[in-house]
């Protein structure tokens, strides 16, 4: 018997990155809750057997082994908490909350109520963070003293149709909620447990905060500088990761999001679509390119499935969501006060 999961709102992470997958994994998308005109007849083609409802209470009412919280980020616990008190298990969408104390909030409700809780920190199953992860356990770099990691693109002109463009932090706007969590996410998985050294947070826009850099030091002596931006005529690459002994670079963005707009999914969980970044090994002017290990979001959800179904621990640690929002509230703090 499949799993049946309803998803709260269809916009571009519920439409674009969680209905496929789930589809892909061999969940049934049973229900499906938004009130937009457009996105109720998207729903439907997408999935003539669903049923469309406007509220949580009404989704929450539909027998569902899951609920993926993929709506607005201002409603994100309102979402999640209505979930966790009709005892079923939840993913929300990152950021799992907008600050710290509604992160927690989400958490401690799941603890109380004794239902599973995580969150979609998918960045996790990129190719680039898979194929890192291999490159780190082989010793190739020597001893790791600096990694940059960045989402920059140049979009220099406000889309003024929005919300996250637009909208207040304290509504969920800006890129520090709707990028950073990914570049903190990865870059703690990787390096460990980590502080905030310095941050700096600002719009160039005119709307939501556009522009940020956080800097990390982890536990293991590695230090991180994470750039999210819209207005970077010339971005970087896409991960570059400095040791002893060479230097890892990925230039590349992984092809999963493309590949989900254009309305692809890895069937039965396994993409047959290449999903690989490509990732150079650099020593100086000596440079090798290593085979990189395929992305796959749907190992993200295979894991939730085994979490409901066995008991199995969920795939993002609650510990982790908290520490990504405090690190988040604390870069607002420090970064916005700086300019």
């Amino acid at each position: 018997m499949s799993l049946r999961v309803g998803i709260a709102g269809y916009g571009l992470a519920g439409r674009y990155f969680h209905a496929p997958l789930l589809k892909g994994c061999g969940f049934e998308v049973a229900a499906i809750q938004t009130g937009n005109p457009e996105r109720i007849a998207h729903a439907l083609s997408d999935f003539p057997n669903t049923t469309v409802v406007a509220t949580i209470e009404e989704l929450v009412a539909q027998q569902l082994d899951l609920v993926v919280v993929a709506s607005a980020n201002v409603v994100h616990a309102e979402h999640a908490i209505a979930a966790i008190k009709a005892g079923i298990p939840v993913v929300v969408d990152k950021p799992m909350g907008r600050t710290f104390i509604e992160t927690k909030e989400i958490i401690d409700a799941g603890k109380a109520a004794g239902v599973g809780v995580t969150t979609f920190f998918n960045r996790r199953w990129d190719s680039d963070a898979l194929t890192i992860k291999k490159v780190l356990a082989s010793g190739v770099l020597g001893q790791v003293h600096r990694m940059d990691s960045r989402f920059e693109r140049f979009r220099p002109e406000l889309n003024t149709t929005s919300w996250r463009e637009n909208m207040s932090a304290a509504d969920g706007g800006g890129q520090l909620l709707d990028l950073q969590p990914h570049l903190i996410s990865t870059a703690i998985d990787w390096f460990g447990s980590a502080e905030l050294v310095t941050a700096s947070v600002r719009s160039l826009r005119g709307g939501a905060d556009d522009d940020s850099v956080l800097v990390l030091r982890h536990d293991s002596g590695v230090t991180s500088y994470l750039s999210a931006s819209a207005v970077v005529g010339a971005p970087g690459p896409r991960i570059r990761i400095l040791g002893t002994k060479g230097a890892l670079v990925i230039n590349d963005l992984d092809p999963q999001e493309a590949l989900l707009r254009a309305g692809k999914f890895p069937e039965n969980g396994t993409w047959s679509y290449p999903t690989t970044s490509q990732a150079f090994l650099h020593r100086g002017d000596v440079v090798e390119e290593i085979e990189s290990v395929p992305g796959n979001y749907g190992h993200f959800y295979k894991a939730v499935e085994l979490a409901i179904t066995t008991g199995a621990p969920w795939p993002i640690p609650n510990t982790d969501a908290l520490l990504v929002a405090a690190i988040i509230d604390q870069a607002r703090e420090i970064g916005t006060r700086a300019h």
